[in-house]
């Protein structure tokens, strides 16, 4: 019963987040802009987690964790939601969404660097069909420069977005595991708005001083409640049980989810260049997940004995 809470945990939270990026995308074509989408989920999502937190068990932080929860809200709120919102407001939504699965391929190369893992045949295989699945995407965005085909900027925005969240992950891996999805949410939200919300404020009154379709707000409320609250709470439900490679194969759910949507509705044009490319970051992520690990490698050394 508890692997099948955390499965439905994972697809719940990639489905949610594939349905954001068209939802998000047409909210940002219809009354709002990337600076304002994020900052409405920063502070939204800070204001959902600490007043959840009042309702769930108190976890004591010291003063030495508050103050790495800084870097962890920079890396893995700050940089990526920014450069994924405004990326997603610029690019495509099929774009940005299959954009999304190159993290793993990230985590691998970082996780080589930081954590010292080794890098296998079936890593590099995989490294090499992402980022040619990327290319073609970063190609076809130069070539049309489209919010409906894609947007090199946008494209290199969600990269970077991805690649600061792998950076997050390899960083501050053990103390995501210290806490629990509470604690660790209030804390590197509140410090993200801190970061985001003072420079932002003055545009976003701005912006929103402006007559806006009650649509859009409804979009909005979405993108900052089941794509941001809902979404990393569930995630870390299933991140507790699964484990890391099953974790990862559910990101092929958001760029399907995203497509088939943004298709439907109009927001994004599939291409054959679309499709060669989930193919080969597909391909490329599957590969690094299904490699061996350093702690694989070192239990069937020690086996072997």
């Amino acid at each position: 019963m508890k692997s099948l809470i955390a499965h439905l945990s994972m697809f719940g939270a990639c489905a949610f987040w594939g349905l954001m990026a068209p939802l998000g995308k047409d909210a940002m074509t219809h009354g709002l802009d990337g600076l304002t989408m994020v900052s409405f989920r920063v502070a939204g999502g800070c204001l959902l987690f600490w007043l959840t937190s009042l309702f769930v068990k108190h976890e004591h932080v010291p003063l030495r964790d508050k103050l790495m929860f800084i870097g962890a809200g920079f890396f893995g709120l700050v940089t990526n939601q920014c450069c994924y919102t405004i990326g997603l407001s610029v690019t495509s939504p099929i774009n940005a969404s299959i954009v999304t699965t190159s993290m793993p391929i990230f985590a691998m190369i970082l996780a080589a660097i930081i954590l010292k893992e080794p890098i296998t045949g079936k890593k590099a295989i995989g490294v090499l069909l992402g980022c040619s699945g990327a290319l073609i995407l970063i190609l076809t965005s130069a070539a049309h420069s489209s919010d409906k085909v894609g947007d090199i900027r946008g494209d290199l925005l969600c990269l970077i977005a991805q690649f600061s969240f792998a950076l997050y992950l390899s960083l501050f891996n053990k103390l995501i595991k210290r806490y629990s999805v509470f604690t660790i949410n209030k804390w590197m939200f509140l410090w993200a708005t801190l970061f985001i919300v003072p420079f932002t404020f003055g545009h976003v009154s701005e912006v929103i001083s402006h007559p806006i379709p009650a649509k859009t707000w409804w979009e909005a409320g979405y993108v900052v409640f089941f794509g941001t609250y809902i979404g990393y709470i569930l995630t870390m439900i299933g991140q507790k049980t699964l484990r890391p490679t099953v974790v990862s194969v559910y990101n092929y759910v958001q760029p399907l989810v995203s497509v088939i949507v943004s298709v439907l509705t109009g927001i994004g044009i599939l291409r054959p260049s679309h499709a060669l490319a989930v193919i080969l970051v597909f391909s490329g992520v599957w590969l690094v997940t299904k490699s061996r690990s350093r702690a694989d490698i070192e239990r069937e050394k020690a086996a072997n004995r």
